[in-house]
Parts: structure tokens; sequence; C-alpha cells
């Protein structure tokens, strides 16, 4: 059996409308056929040969490659080992399918630094296709309430999801009353930084300042919650934030972007006994100078994050199902196979404001990118 995927060839080189063997079902897991699946920076990296995963996959298993990690869509057939899955289930995919059986899933639990991780996209082929095979489906698939939709659960594959962790787990916004009493300083208001926005404003945090060069961003950061936008363009960051915050620094900071300067800023805007959050995945280009002088004599803590567990879904799609987060309000607009990569390729150029949803994968003739 076949089926219709975007895959490339070379990093860097065309993105391809192949015929390509449908997915074999892991006797752990299932195959999807997907009904959503997001375009995303993360994908573009893999494509330009800058993820250590994706180079990795491909000098063991040679091309083609296809890209893609959030996604959600249908099981139609499940492994002999599943037992909490069966034909016809609506699913939601994390983006870390952890193995629960390592050091820091089973003794730490920390299934977002799973030892033995597999991710769609990057170490497994990925989502840009009409079937999807995902092993270890029991520990990480979780079945969609009635009323979130494919566009919604695939929107919450990594952004939001990612989004979650770093504010509510890393960051502290856990308690409505802690977060209700905390200005968040969000720093790149992309696709991941909006979410985080989001995310802070469904928890009811008092103050959350957007921080960005585009005034598009900005005003999309507005429009899903922020109380304040600083334009880094524009104004000087540090200076505005301490303005805007009575002089004393925002209590969480989050780089959302991973730039030498979003992190930088992120640090030096945070109050004394505050929190800095690195969720943004730096790659490439310059590292930034960590003031560790100033951190230890302003007793900053800096925390990392990565994904968010499979264990913590539910929760997020609780949110969306009782109306406090709405996804669909980043979706930008739903686009075919074809059109999904070109706007992938386009990355070169800039990312959308909003999410892109692959949503049609069987439109014809076939195309190259």
């Amino acid at each position: 059996m076949s089926m219709r995927a975007a895959a490339y060839r070379s990093f860097g080189g065309p993105i391809e409308i192949e015929t390509l063997p449908r997915p074999t079902c892991p006797a752990d897991g299932v195959v999807l056929q997907v009904m959503a699946t997001g375009v995303c920076r993360s994908d573009h990296h893999g494509w330009k040969g800058h993820d250590g995963d994706v180079v990795d996959y491909v000098k063991e298993r040679g091309w083609p490659f296809v890209p893609g990690h959030e996604v959600s869509g249908v099981v139609v057939e499940a492994g002999i080992n599943v037992d909490r899955f069966q034909k016809g289930d609506r699913v939601a995919v994390p983006f870390i399918l952890s193995c629960g059986r390592c050091q820091m899933c089973s003794h730490h639990r920390r299934p977002t630094i799973c030892e033995r991780q597999e991710q769609p996209g990057f170490t497994l082929q990925g989502s840009y296709a009409e079937f999807l095979a995902i092993p270890r489906a029991d520990r990480n698939l979780t079945l969609l309430p009635e009323k979130v939709s494919f566009v919604e659960a695939a929107a919450l594959g990594c952004r939001f999801t990612t989004a979650y962790r770093a504010v509510v787990q890393q960051g502290g916004l856990h308690e409505e009353r802690v977060a209700k009493q905390m200005s968040v300083a969000i720093f790149g208001c992309g696709g991941l930084g909006l979410s985080c926005i989001m995310i802070a404003a469904a928890c009811g945090a008092r103050q959350i300042i957007g921080v960005d060069v585009s005034e598009e961003a900005l005003q999309k950061a507005r429009e899903v919650g922020a109380t304040h936008m600083i334009n880094a363009r524009k104004e000087s960051v540090r200076r505005r934030a301490m303005e805007v915050t009575s002089g004393t620094g925002a209590d969480l900071t989050i780089d959302a972007a991973g730039f030498k300067a979003t992190c930088e800023d992120a640090i030096h805007c945070a109050r004394r006994g505050g929190r800095m959050v690195q969720v943004g995945l730096p790659i490439g280009g310059k590292s930034p100078i960590v003031p560790m002088g100033m951190v230890a004599g302003k007793e900053l803590e800096i925390v990392s994050s990565h994904g968010c567990a499979a264990e913590d879904m539910p929760a997020i799609l609780s949110l969306v199902e009782s109306g406090r987060l709405d996804p669909k309000r980043l979706v930008e607009r739903e686009v075919t196979l074809e059109e999904g990569a070109k706007v992938l390729t386009d990355m070169d150029k800039g990312s959308p404001t909003g999410i892109v949803m692959i949503t049609q994968f069987v439109e014809e003739p076939l195309s190259r990118y």
C-alpha cells in the first residue's frame, strides 16, 4: 500500500510530493491517518540539516525524509501489543514519545528528557503524509474529547504543549492565586511565544509583556492576551521592561525565540529572585553572554524547558474543552500538502505570524517545491 507524502532527499533541497510506501504498524504502536499537521520552524531546522536527529536518521537509514511533528489523526491500525487504542479512535500525539523505562522516565519521572525518546519528524519519519506510524502508543497517545477538533489537537502537539510546560510547570504559574500576582515577559512572539502568552492569560497572569521586532507579531500578541508590548527594534527592551514593571523587572521571563539577544534580554529583565525560562531552541548563530555575577547577586533562577510529557496532555485538552484556551486563534490558515511544503521552504524568508495547518493530503496534481 502507498501514500502521498512531502519528502526531501537532501538538506535544503527541493521538497517533493512523492508516492511512498505506507508505514508498517509497530507492535507497540499504531498507524494514523493524518488529519492535521502543523508547519513548524523546527521542521525547517531539520530540512536545513541543523537538527542532529534528522542528520543521524538519514545517515543510518537513508533518504527520503518526511518532516512534520505537530499532528493529530485517526487510528487505522493498532499493533498486537496495544491495549488502550483501537481502529477509529481520534487521538492527539505529543512530539516526545518517551520510553517509560530509562532512568529519566522511571526513576526521575522526567519523560521530557527521556534517554530513548522518539520524535516524529526527527528520529522517525514525520507527519507531512497521509499516514504516520507512532510507536509506544499506550504510553503516549491521548484520546481526543469530542469537542476538540483535529486542527486544535495538532496545534497543541508542539507549540502549546511546549508553552504549557514552560509557563505552568517550569515557570511556576500552576496555581491561579500565584499567577494573579505575577508579571510575565515573553521574548519572541512567533508561534511558541504567542502560545506562551495565551497559556499565561489562561492561567490568569496579572501582567503579560510581549517583546518582538515585528509590529505584526506584537499586534497579534495584544490580540491573544498581552497587556504590554515592546518593539525591540524601536526602543530599549531592558529600559522599557523596567518602566512597565515599576522598576522591579518581571517575576517570570521566557525566551521563546532562542536568539542571543532574546536570551540576554530575558535574563536582564527578570526581577531580583525571579526566574528565566529558556524554551526557544538556540540553533546556530552567536552564543548568549550570561552575566553569572548578576545571576548570583540577584539570585536569579535560569531554568530550561523541553516539550511536554504525554501525561500532561489531558490537562491541556481540558483547557481547550472548557474554552479557557482557544488554539484556533493562532491558526492562520489551512492548506494542502503541496502548499504546506512551500510554506516550509519559504521560512528561509521568515516565519508566518500564526500557525499554518496542513489538512488536505490527497489533492492532485503532484507538485514540486
